[in-house]
């Protein structure tokens, strides 16, 4: 029989985790559900282990820790992630759960944005946001992902093994996203209904603090998983400047045969080979990349092979 584990991380929810567990243990009775406690101080882990739930505790504060903990701890086939404050009602992670354990997909997607999102979530900031992201990322990567930064996903034992977990906060929806396109991970979108936070349970972002972390964090991963395209954009704004620069001075010279500005031309000289540098980190970056992915392809056969034994 496969084994099923329901993650929350939790910090202050206690408002709203007992029925969270009890939602949750009705829908999958057969799964183990784990809270991991982080910091909390409202007894968020007494009220958690009262209603049947497995309780551990991460004392690195941030949801990436966190993440990070539960993925190295726990062992099952399917690993359904869920956030503590009942804002995903419990009617889809049946469907979740079955897409990686029949399907073998690798990270299905509860899609919030295709659903009620919008009309639940009444901080406007933060669906622009979520709309931000969203372009950001479908374009750089190219793809069609409808909701990025959802915290109600299901992932097989293969994806949860080999995801290196580099953020510490809630950029880590990102990250994951970013990580399965790249690697070429069996993607689903789900689209799940979304209840906005009932009466007294408070949200523990801060649109502003997080919202320039993610974006930090898709500019750092853009570099590290596309380096080719991230330095040639950088060697093409150097270039255009250069060149508004430089053609004052080029007209001068073709009307009078001089250069008066020699200084403007050093600099026009000095942004070009700038532009060039950065376009040259770009390709051997680029090689390096392509050189690390055959190498993480290589380590999930092996993986792949061993949980095969």
């Amino acid at each position: 029989m496969c084994k099923i584990a329901v993650l929350i991380p939790c910090y202050n929810e206690s408002v709203t985790i007992g029925k969270v567990v009890r939602d949750y243990r009705e829908a999958l009775p057969e799964a183990d559900i784990y809270v991991y406690d982080n910091n909390s101080t409202d007894g968020t882990a007494k009220i958690a282990k009262e209603a049947g739930a497995i309780v551990r505790y991460e004392k690195r504060q941030g949801k990436g820790n966190v993440i990070r903990t539960m993925f190295r701890e726990i062992d099952a086939d399917c690993y359904l992630m869920i956030d503590g404050d009942d804002t995903y009602p419990a009617q889809n992670a049946r469907e979740m759960v079955r897409c990686v354990l029949e399907d073998h997909v690798d990270m299905v997607i509860g899609d919030r944005l295709s659903s009620t999102y919008f009309t639940e979530n009444k901080r406007m900031f933060h669906n622009s946001g979520n709309r931000l992201v969203r372009g950001l990322i479908n374009r750089i990567f190219k793809s069609n992902i409808r909701d990025i930064m959802t915290g109600y996903r299901a992932f097989s034992r293969l994806f949860v093994k080999t995801f290196p977990v580099l953020s510490k906060g809630f950029e880590i929806e990102t990250e994951m996203t970013i990580h399965a396109l790249d690697k070429n991970f069996l993607l689903k979108e789900i689209p799940v209904a979304y209840r906005d936070r009932p009466e007294g349970s408070v949200s523990k972002l801060n649109t502003v603090r997080d919202g320039l972390k993610v974006l930090k964090t898709i500019a750092g991963l853009f570099k590290n998983y596309k380096p080719l395209r991230f330095f040639t954009c950088i060697a093409m704004v150097l270039w255009l400047i250069s060149l508004g620069m430089f053609l004052p001075v080029l007209l001068d010279y073709i009307h009078t045969g001089l250069v008066p500005r020699f200084p403007t031309l050093i600099v026009c000289s000095a942004l070009a080979a700038a532009g060039a540098i950065a376009e040259v980190c770009g390709l051997i970056l680029d090689v390096v990349v392509k050189k690390h992915r055959q190498m993480y392809e290589l380590f999930l056969n092996m993986m792949y092979t061993h949980s095969e034994e």
